[in-house]
């Protein structure tokens, strides 16, 4: 701590972000503990966190991440959006495809951003606001895969026919951005994906995720 930051809204982002962290919530001795603190000081900071609806208490006496995120959360993503344009311009005129820029929402993968190319006589209509699971589409994919992956080893995910007929895709994880988790990538109407686009789309997402660094 330095002179210019205060202590005790550093402890309640630190109890943000340990909730935010469990799946399952924190009782007070366990965020005691971890803050190393002692629980007289917890209850204060979640009582205060309670009021603006950022935490909740559950019957039992753990705490969690309250509603209240979510509408700060959806202040993020057009900062997102903006700060991705610029990669996602120079992707879609380099490939000549729909660039977009997918981040998690629960378990789907919402398109947040979209660029179109501006040259080709076709392309695939790709809208922002589109969502599908995980588990379904490069998009997808590339976000389960970049949480397996370390920062050095980023790699590409393709995928032929799954989310429309006749098109195919490839994406790319955002890596080393935290807060957010997303990928970055391309569709296309093609039977197979090209083989120089993989690695183009890495290099997106990185440059995306240098952009919002």
């Amino acid at each position: 701590m330095t002179a210019e930051t205060s202590q005790t809204l550093d402890r309640g982002l630190r109890v943000l972000k340990l909730l935010a962290d469990t799946d399952h919530g924190l009782t007070v001795t366990e965020l005691s503990t971890k803050l190393g603190v002692n629980r007289t000081v917890v209850y204060r900071l979640l009582a205060t966190l309670e009021q603006h609806a950022l935490v909740r208490r559950d019957l039992g006496g753990r705490a969690r991440v309250g509603l209240g995120v979510l509408r700060l959360g959806r202040q993020v993503h057009p900062l997102v959006r903006e700060a991705a344009l610029p990669a996602l311009r120079a992707l879609a005129e380099d490939i000549g495809a729909t660039a977009h820029l997918t981040l998690v929402d629960g378990t789907e993968a919402l398109a947040v951003a979209v660029v179109e190319p501006t040259w080709t006589d076709y392309h695939v209509a790709y809208r922002a606001g589109f969502r599908h699971p995980l588990e379904r589409g490069a998009a997808g994919l590339a976000i389960l895969a970049g949480r397996r992956k370390a920062v050095g080893d980023p790699g590409f995910c393709l995928m032929q026919g799954e989310l429309e007929a006749g098109a195919s895709g490839a994406a790319a994880p955002l890596l080393g951005v935290t807060g957010v988790e997303g990928s970055v990538g391309v569709v296309m109407l093609a039977d197979a994906v090209p083989e120089r686009v993989g690695p183009r789309v890495v290099d997106a997402a990185r440059e995306v995720a240098e952009a919002l660094r």
